[in-house]
């Protein structure tokens, strides 16, 4: 038998489409590149005290207005978080270019004298000085770490009106403290008694151009020191 021959047809490439599916793949990758490098073009920070927007924004390495999508909001968070004077930053972001950052401090509660350094909220040390109560004198270890957290309590605009803390027990209280207070009066408190001090002008509002020493650590009551 004779075989039989197949004619194949060749196929034609078809220039037009390849050219058309290259512009195509190009304008895409062009526009991605485009939407990539969109730069951030506002900065709003909330909440900071101690680090001023300058330098959260540096800390931040948004200073030059990158582009928006390489700078993440969680890789902003991070990186801000790596400094001692903040506890928390939480970032988001509005229209894609605007940048929100809130800041949570983690701000100075007292100076250890003995150390002579600044204790932070969460218990690191730093060098730097601020205007806030200096702890005199040595606070057993065993009661040390519940000093620190009893002064996390104190109201942050309280502990500039502190200027010292002193460690003073006595045959009955081992927890006892006494704050020196800027406006020239005295208080004493015990270690489960902080927080009361968060009151303290509200208290001593009612003894105006009087000075004295307030007993918080039992009762409530102030005694007018003589002239």
């Amino acid at each position: 038998m004779e075989k039989r021959k197949v004619k194949r047809k060749k196929r034609r490439l078809n220039y037009r489409k390849i050219l058309l599916s290259f512009a195509f793949l190009f304008l895409f990758i062009y526009l991605i590149n485009i939407v990539i490098d969109i730069p951030i073009k506002n900065i709003y920070i909330y909440n900071n005290k101690i680090l001023s927007d300058q330098q959260i924004i540096e800390l931040a390495k948004i200073e030059n207005y990158p582009a928006t999508f390489k700078n993440l909001s969680l890789m902003i968070e991070k990186r801000l978080e790596k400094n001692d004077y903040i506890k928390e930053a939480k970032v988001s972001k509005k229209h894609f270019t605007e940048v929100h950052i809130e800041i949570t401090d983690n701000y100075p509660i007292f100076i250890n004298r003995t150390l002579n350094k600044t204790i932070l909220l969460d218990g690191k040390t730093v060098d730097k000085k601020f205007p806030i109560p200096t702890l005199i004198n040595i606070v057993p270890d065993t009661k040390y770490d519940l000093f620190l957290e009893k002064m996390k309590l104190i109201d942050r605009h309280i502990l500039p009106r502190i200027s010292e803390i002193e460690y003073d027990p006595n045959d009955v209280e081992s927890n006892r403290f006494l704050f020196y207070m800027n406006d020239g009066n005295y208080v004493y408190l015990t270690l489960d008694k902080f927080s009361s001090i968060n009151s303290y002008l509200e208290i001593i509002k009612n003894f105006e151009n009087k000075k004295g020493i307030l007993y918080l650590d039992y009762g409530n009551h102030f005694t007018i020191i003589d002239d």
